[in-house]
C-alpha cells in the first residue's frame, strides 16, 4: 500500500514516504515543510548544551570543601525540584 499527499504548492498528489525531505513530483517543492522546519528545530534544540543553571558544575579540580560545598547545593537544588513536581502534581489532582 503506497501512502500519497497532496502538494501545498500545486496540488498534485504525490507518492510520500512519509519523510521530511519528500518532494512534489510535478513542481519539486516539500510535501510537508512544517514538519521538516520541525525536524530541524527539534534537532538544532537537541544539540545545545544543557544550561548551566539546572544544577551547579562540581568540577573535579575543586577543592574537597568546595567540592562538599556544591554537593550540598546541588542537592538543595534537586529537592527544590521535587518539591515543585509535586506541589504541581497536586494541583493538578485537586482540579480534576
Amino acid at each position: 500500500m503506497e501512502a500519497t499527499k497532496k502538494c501545498p504548492a500545486c496540488g498534485y498528489w504525490s507518492n510520500w514516504q512519509q519523510v521530511p525531505t519528500d518532494r512534489c513530483e510535478r513542481c519539486g517543492q516539500l510535501l510537508d515543510p512544517q514538519r521538516l522546519r520541525s525536524e530541524q528545530e527539534r534537532e538544532r534544540l537537541a544539540q545545545e548544551p544543557v544550561s548551566p543553571i539546572m544544577l551547579i558544575e562540581i568540577k573535579p579540580d575543586d577543592k574537597p570543601l568546595i567540592r562538599f560545598l556544591k554537593h550540598i547545593i546541588r542537592g538543595g537544588q534537586l529537592a527544590f525540584g521535587a518539591l515543585m513536581a509535586f506541589i504541581l502534581w497536586l494541583i493538578t489532582l485537586l482540579a480534576g
